[in-house]
């Protein structure tokens, strides 16, 4: 229903890369719906709240970023280039090709926010190091968006490789942080062994990440537009681990 509400409201609107938006979101709807579906199951009450916090954070800044940065700007490329293959009637394209993906993806991610809340074990020593794999993958993330953002909005800038801060690091520290967000939450369903089958989620999203969605189709893209300049920046900047920046 979640998804076939976004798909209705991006059909009219005519623009199928507002679905971008409530992807975080996605996951606090998840979260939300398994607190409240595991309150009499004997879950620890502490783990619960941790996960729902943790995942409401992630999930509405992730929203609320992705919001203010597209508005204005009309259906990403990327979208462009699926709708230029449409064939047949455009509820049953879209759903084909964006929204039930997309929900099975969510769906799947979002499996240890579903397994933990159900877990008796108090949060240990594994769900601590869960919290504390959360939080600096947040704080990568997160501060990796907002000096992008900085950068972008000074006209001093245009053309300009972002190369300053946490981007001197790694190319992609919003995707480093992402990886580790997913990482924490899982080492929170760790409270029973089963919580390991979990695993899927951070490698699905990192997988995605790395080498469909995001880190191969932006630098293919940065390599056509930038040229030489980003060739520049590769060799001295790690592509996905955080590290000091090699020298010229």
């Amino acid at each position: 229903m979640y998804f076939a509400a976004i798909m209705a409201l991006s059909i009219r609107v005519r623009n199928q890369s507002i679905v971008d938006i409530f992807w975080g979101p996605g996951f606090v709807l998840v979260a939300a719906v398994s607190y409240l579906a595991s309150r009499h199951s004997g879950g620890d009450d502490v783990r619960r709240l941790v996960v729902l916090a943790l995942t409401a954070i992630w999930g509405l800044r992730l929203g609320l970023h992705i919001g203010i940065r597209n508005v204005g700007h009309g259906q990403d490329p990327r979208y462009d280039a699926i709708m230029s293959h449409r064939s047949g009637s455009l509820v049953g394209f879209v759903a084909r090709k964006i929204y039930l993906p997309q929900a099975v993806i969510l769906f799947i991610v979002s499996l240890p926010v579903q397994f933990a809340m159900y877990q008796p074990a108090a949060l240990g020593v594994v769900g601590t190091l869960g919290i504390a794999v959360w939080v600096v993958g947040f704080a990568f993330e997160a501060l990796g968006d907002y000096q992008l953002t900085r950068f972008k909005k000074d006209p001093a800038n245009a053309g300009q490789i972002m190369d300053r801060g946490l981007w001197a690091w790694t190319r992609h520290p919003n995707y480093f942080g992402d990886v580790c967000v997913w990482v924490g939450l899982w080492l929170l369903t760790l409270g029973h062994p089963a919580g390991f089958g979990t695993v899927v989620s951070p490698l699905l999203m990192g997988f995605f990440l790395v080498k469909v969605s995001g880190k191969a189709l932006l630098e293919k893209n940065m390599r056509r537009s930038r040229g030489p300049a980003y060739d520049a920046y590769v060799v001295r900047t790690s592509g996905f681990f955080p590290r000091p920046p090699r020298r010229s």
